[in-house]
């Protein structure tokens, strides 16, 4: 099994096309509203794609369609050559909550993700090792989550979505349940990995700040029925720090993106 350093440090992510994708809810055998789309996306090989919009938007849904978790009512997701047609299972997930099992010990919560796929995790486990200890948690293997703190879980759930190194990463608001200064560390934690791996991710958040500093390129979404409203291509170089906040250039992407939330009435100005 090969570890990390051994591997290519070139692009190992997947492109990922969303095509016509729409998503409607029915109720009581009728057509309901749309939540969703129709959303036209294409997402490059390694390319690093933040999505903001406000809540109930439909980032979450459009997230869990492209994973093939949801159905979409009209259009098509394909990843790499591959149309999704049902769960993908050549991705990695992140939630908003790191859901890990208590009983299980850290290392055993990363290695998880090789026993649901039928694999032995006895070959994973240098590669589980040098995960945890790229976002700091080396000599924690042992310990049970009940004993770590709630930015060091969700350590813990990254190094569990790529423990199989997918081409692909989706990430759900990740690290909205984290207090501030943890927040920013483990979202640099994950920028690092990201630099090194060069993996196809797709980032949902409600902070501005987060989407610009993390991404290639922000995608921000109108009210709901989401639809892709907005595309910043941000050119700060990586790799970046929370410094880059204080730079023109942070200034000039997170203006446009609040003058477009105001022109869709998700962001009010006081005394207008």
């Amino acid at each position: 099994m090969p570890t990390l350093a051994e591997r290519p440090t070139t692009v190992q992510g997947s492109r990922i096309d969303v095509r016509g994708v729409t998503k409607e809810y029915s109720s009581g055998g009728a057509t309901g509203s749309r939540v969703l789309g129709p959303i036209d996306l294409r997402v490059e090989a390694g390319e690093f794609v933040t999505i903001v919009g406000p809540s109930g938007c439909g980032k979450s849904t459009l997230l869990s369609i492209v994973a093939g978790l949801t159905k979409a009512s009209a259009g098509e997701v394909a990843i790499g050559d591959a149309r999704v047609a049902g769960p993908y299972t050549d991705l990695g997930i992140v939630f908003q909550k790191d859901l890990l099992l208590d009983w299980r010990t850290v290392l055993d919560n990363v290695l998880l993700q090789a026993e649901v796929r039928g694999l032995d995790p006895r070959a994973y486990r240098s590669v589980a090792n040098e995960l945890l200890a790229l976002v700091g948690l080396d000599g924690f293997q042992d310990h049970y989550p009940r004993e770590l703190s709630g930015g060091m879980r969700q350590r813990v759930a990254i190094c569990r979505a790529l423990l199989l190194d997918p081409p692909v990463v989706l990430m759900d608001e990740p690290f909205a349940a984290l207090d501030a200064l943890t927040r920013e560390q483990v979202a640099m934690d994950f920028a690092d990995i990201w630099l090194k791996k060069q993996k196809t991710v797709i980032f949902i958040t409600h902070a501005i700040a987060e989407a610009i500093i993390l991404a290639d390129r922000v995608l921000v979404m109108t009210p709901r029925p989401g639809k892709i409203d907005l595309e910043l291509r941000v050119e700060i170089p990586h790799p970046r720090s929370m410094l880059v906040r204080e730079t023109p250039e942070f200034a000039h992407y997170a203006t446009e993106i609040r003058k477009r939330f105001e022109a869709n009435g998700v962001l009010h100005q006081h005394g207008r």
